[in-house]
């Protein structure tokens, strides 16, 4: 599998995950329900936040191969 492939499949997964979540916060933002959502979902938001970092990262190894 490509790695621009793998990259797509886990941010779709990623957003699969916090599809409940982020229906709420946009329905009634709260903090409240951001401060929930962080604690129910830490490794989604983790990898949200770190996701353009990986991508290049890994874009950056196939050029190499």
């Amino acid at each position: 599998m490509k790695l621009n492939r793998y990259s797509y499949l886990l941010a779709i997964f990623i957003f699969i995950d916090l599809y409940a979540e982020i229906k709420i916060i946009i329905d009634q933002f709260t903090f409240y329900a951001l401060y929930f959502a962080f604690l129910r979902h830490p490794l989604a938001f983790f990898m949200i936040f770190t996701f353009p970092y990986l991508n290049m990262k890994l874009n950056k190894l196939k050029l190499f191969n």
